[in-house]
């Protein structure tokens, strides 16, 4: 079942187009992340679905109704903004509270209705504190109560963890995946982090100038990225670009790369993306182990960065680079200037869309 649909929105500002021909659903029960840059459009799609933007085309509904020209009171929707936006003179139990006091609820339904709100937030005994009492990952959990003691069809948050240190942020993050799985909410989520957006979505949709170039499960957008910029949006990746010949394609050097998946007309260009960490190195100094990926190149290691249980490397190869993300577990880390054997699944060769 759809929940919240958008069907051909665009924006402008001016004359700077913001929003460009956006369709998407989102269905009930699930958790989206709205992901990409800075001026990807992200959150102007957010606003528009929370009714603080109007569109300049297209329409948005809710749970099919059409919600488009609807004020923000009206559509039945839950918000928590980057900034908390708590009352400062008010208690937590009266910033709670407030949403239900403008819908006429209080007394002691408001009170039983604040309690439980707190209580799946993990927050009890606290109604009585100001936010100036409360820590940061405090006062987001408050606010987080505020969205949803009213029952919201969609909650709508806007990198609500941004402003936390990295580990209140990671707490948070399961906080928020627990109260989303337990709550049923719809949930549309806005962020800049990779990371984030993979650990706590169902979907994923990744925004470049104002287009959604992709759309999926975690999995689906990371392993089989459709487009450079989403493969490179979406963690560290190796490109190589081509001549397409009978399973794979031919490097520049002459050498051929093989891939496991359907590619362009022979004789055409096309570039494929390999993910770091699906490379195995193998040290052919040392005799290291042989593998049976039938992708292999020899290279030397340019550069090697520790940083305790991985390490990153570099290596070189007819005037290309590869980076590759290697666990620490041999007894002695690849050195600059090994000589060694990169190899890899033809699986793990994804094809990218020509750039439009």
């Amino acid at each position: 079942m759809t929940n919240v649909e958008v069907r051909s929105i665009a924006k402008n500002y001016g004359s700077v187009p913001v929003l460009t021909d956006i369709s998407t659903d989102f269905t009930q029960g699930s958790f989206t992340s709205l992901l990409g840059p800075s001026g990807s459009g992200k959150t102007t799609l957010l606003r528009i679905i929370a009714g603080f933007i109007i569109p300049d085309q297209g329409n948005v509904a809710i749970g099919g109704n059409d919600v488009t020209r609807m004020p923000v009171w009206a559509r039945n929707i839950g918000m928590v903004f980057q900034s908390y936006a708590l009352f400062p003179h008010m208690t937590v139990n009266e910033n709670v509270a407030f949403g239900l006091a403008r819908r006429g609820i209080k007394g002691e339904e408001s009170r039983k209705q604040v309690e439980r709100a707190l209580e799946l937030v993990r927050l009890p005994g606290f109604g009585d504190r100001k936010p100036k009492q409360l820590s940061g990952g405090q006062q987001q959990r408050v606010a987080l109560a505020r969205a949803i003691v009213t029952k919201p069809s969609v909650l709508l948050l806007d990198e609500p963890l941004s402003a936390l240190d990295r580990r209140l942020r990671q707490e948070m993050q399961v906080e928020l995946i627990r109260i989303q799985k337990e709550s049923g909410l719809t949930t549309i989520f806005v962020t800049h982090d990779q990371e984030e957006a993979l650990t706590l979505s169902d979907k994923v949709a990744i925004l470049d100038r104002g287009r959604i170039v992709q759309i999926g499960a975690p999995t689906e957008v990371y392993e089989r990225p459709k487009t450079r910029f989403a493969a490179e949006f979406l963690g560290d990746t190796n490109f190589l670009t081509g001549t397409v010949v009978a399973g794979g394609i031919r490097l520049a050097n002459g050498s051929t790369v093989a891939v496991d998946a359907p590619l362009p007309a022979t004789g055409s260009e096309a570039t494929v993306a390999v993910r770091p960490e699906k490379i195995v190195i193998r040290d052919v100094a040392r005799g290291g182990k042989d593998t049976d990926r039938s992708n292999r190149v020899s290279a030397t290691i340019s550069s090697s960065v520790y940083a305790g249980t991985a390490l990153t490397y570099e290596a070189a190869f007819d005037g290309l680079s590869f980076k590759i993300f290697a666990q620490n577990s041999d007894a002695r880390p690849h050195s600059v200037g090994d000589v060694v054997e990169l190899t890899w699944s033809p699986l793990h060769t994804v094809p990218l869309e020509a750039a439009a």
